[in-house]
């Protein structure tokens, strides 16, 4: 009978203080048990431990894997190591719009069950609109100023009134919370299409008529989603709850 492989084994080093655990070094504890390793885990529990080893080691930070007696380095360094980095870097991503666009579905539904005993409802779909916008205006609310100067890359408003730009994540916010609860239609409405209209021409401008290639603002200042389709579909969306909710409210009665 073939014995089991006895598992390789790596070193590592980290800092454990009684005010200070180092995150960096339990995810590359984590990471090297995960791929099969035996963790010689030796913590670094004072400031002179931790300036001896990098001193003797001649680095610069701590946790640092060593694997058959060769360092290989930090966390970073060990997800190279064994082909996980998968970090974006500058590249474009929409991974930020999928997950802001799937929450707002989901908890769109989940109230349309809630409220009405099914999902498949009028109300789920505009409260997936609503609540889109008011994500979208919390990830530009994060740094209002670094919104503002990615925006006016592309916004023609912002670009003729530059407080526009400051000014736009407040309004998104508020007209989101306003179709969220279905109060002031007669105020979110004309926010939301104001907002929406601008958006949707200075987007298509830049996009399909001036073919410039941009990151988006739409989910904040510091945002590798590029700018298109994405964006173009925020500021729609905006516009058909702009026209929507006044024809619901005050034409039909609902």
């Amino acid at each position: 009978m073939d014995q089991q492989a006895t598992p390789s084994t790596a070193k590592l080093y980290r800092m454990v203080m009684p005010g200070h655990l180092c995150p960096y070094g339990l995810k590359s504890k984590d990471l090297l048990e995960r791929e099969g390793y035996e963790v010689e885990d030796h913590h670094l529990t004072t400031r002179e431990d931790t300036d001896a080893f990098m001193e003797q080691h001649s680095v610069e930070t701590t946790p640092q894997t060593f694997i058959d007696g060769e360092r290989i380095g930090g966390y970073e360094a060990l997800r190279v190591h064994f082909g996980n980095d998968n970090t974006e870097g500058d590249e474009t991503s929409y991974r930020p719009v999928i997950a802001i666009f799937s929450v707002a579905f989901f908890l769109a539904l989940g109230l349309s069950w809630a409220s009405f005993g099914s999902i498949f409802t009028l109300r789920a779909a505009e409260w997936f609109i609503a609540i889109s916008m008011c994500f979208l205006a919390v990830q530009k609310l994060q740094d209002v100023e670094s919104f503002s100067t990615m925006f006016l890359n592309y916004d023609l408003l912002a670009r003729r009134w530059v407080r526009y730009g400051y000014l736009y994540p407040f309004g998104e916010a508020f007209a989101g919370i306003l179709m969220v609860t279905g109060a002031l239609t007669w105020l979110s409405a004309p926010v939301a299409l104001f907002i929406g209209t601008v958006g949707a021409i200075s987007v298509f401008k830049a996009v399909y008529v001036d073919k410039r290639e941009l990151k988006c603002a739409c989910v904040g200042g510091d945002s590798n989603v590029p700018l298109g389709f994405i964006s173009l579909t925020e500021n729609l969306m905006m516009m058909l709850m702009g026209i929507w909710m006044p024809i619901k409210v005050f034409a039909l009665g609902w």
